[in-house]
């Protein structure tokens, strides 16, 4: 578990919440006296690969009419205005 200020808290948030994400604890500090812990969630981060999986099965079961134009005509349509 690693301490922090308040000051160094606010201008390397960044950086913490990517220790955190890494499965750091970090305690934030107000003049030397704990406020804050800074603690990974324990959501399950979602399966990339299933995601790309849903998505790709989406899109072969949606059916997208574009009234027998291309996309690129369409494009060039919305360019006219």
């Amino acid at each position: 578990m690693r301490t922090v200020g308040a000051y160094v808290a606010k201008t390397h948030l960044s950086s913490l919440l990517d220790e955190v994400a890494a499965g750091e604890t970090i305690v934030i500090t107000k003049r030397g006296v704990p406020v804050a812990r800074l603690v990974p969630t324990e959501e399950p981060r979602p399966d990339v690969g299933a995601v790309i999986d849903a998505i790709r099965e989406f899109r072969e079961k949606a059916n997208i009419t574009l009234g027998g134009a291309t996309i690129r005509e369409l494009i060039e349509e919305g360019r006219r205005f």
